[in-house]
């Protein structure tokens, strides 16, 4: 529509509006009052043959504990509908990693410890509270009410012989067993766990973790040189060497990554 000066010869009156039909619509049927009509644009459909090269982004859904081999993210999935046992022989430093990757996915983290101290200055650092991350006693974890909404990782830092928890693995609760070294009730926790995870151990207990999770002898091998932050994650017949790398928050939290405590 001009806006400039009418045409010579034209009226400048506006043309009334046509009058409204009984049933809300107008005089050339556009139905009034119920909003703008919208673009008239094809529908987005793909034809049969076109289905094959349809692909989506879908990966594994958990906490990125490092990478592989070859650079790719690993992941670990503890938020499950189902019961999920963990078995981590290893250092404190990668313990305290997960439990902060688990916490930052919306998880609600319970660490059972006798190091109450190590796992305290990490709580008070992050300044999550309770809803976030709790550290309790050896025995004392009370009941967590895990559900799908608020799904819950219980660390069990006990030390060499952890005692049988009170608190266990069930519907959205994953529990995450730490052994610093092999001990004598490690083959009992191998056995039930889903997921094993072994860091630098020594050559007498490499072999015994080789025999208990059936490693081929190039595993068992490479079990007393692993590097610091580097873990062998087995579940079945899967192995994957994953190495933990901290973020800077991380490193200002925890140090660099080490084996030793």
């Amino acid at each position: 529509m001009s806006t400039g000066p009418a045409a010579p010869g034209r009226s400048t009156t506006p043309a009334p509006a046509p009058a409204a039909a009984p049933n809300g619509r107008g005089a050339g049927g556009a139905r009034r009052g119920f909003g703008l009509l919208g673009p008239r644009h094809g529908r987005h459909t793909l034809a049969t043959a076109e289905v094959d090269a349809l692909s989506l982004p879908i990966g594994d859904d958990g906490v990125v504990i490092g990478v592989d081999a070859e650079g790719r993210p690993a992941v670990l999935g503890v938020n499950r509908p189902t019961p999920y046992d963990i078995v981590f022989i290893g250092g404190l430093w990668t313990a305290q990693v997960i439990a902060l990757r688990a916490a930052a996915t919306g998880a609600r983290v319970a660490v059972e410890t006798g190091r109450a101290e190590a796992w305290g200055q990490l709580v008070r650092a992050l300044g999550v509270g309770p809803s976030g991350m709790a550290v309790y006693d050896v025995g004392r974890v009370p009941p967590l009410g895990a559900s799908a909404g608020s799904p819950v990782l219980v660390v069990r830092d006990c030390g060499m012989r952890p005692p049988r928890g009170r608190v266990v693995s069930g519907p959205w609760q994953s529990v995450l067993t730490v052994l610093p070294y092999l001990s004598p009730v490690a083959p009992r926790l191998i056995r039930q766990a889903r997921l094993v995870g072994v860091q630098r151990v020594s050559p007498d207990e490499a072999a015994q973790i080789g025999r208990s999770l059936g490693l081929p002898s190039g595993d068992v091998g490479s079990l007393p040189s692993l590097a610091d932050g580097v873990t062998l994650w087995c579940a079945d017949r899967d192995r994957q060497y994953v190495m933990t790398q901290a973020t800077d928050a991380e490193t200002g939290l925890l140090g660099t990554a080490r084996r030793m405590d």
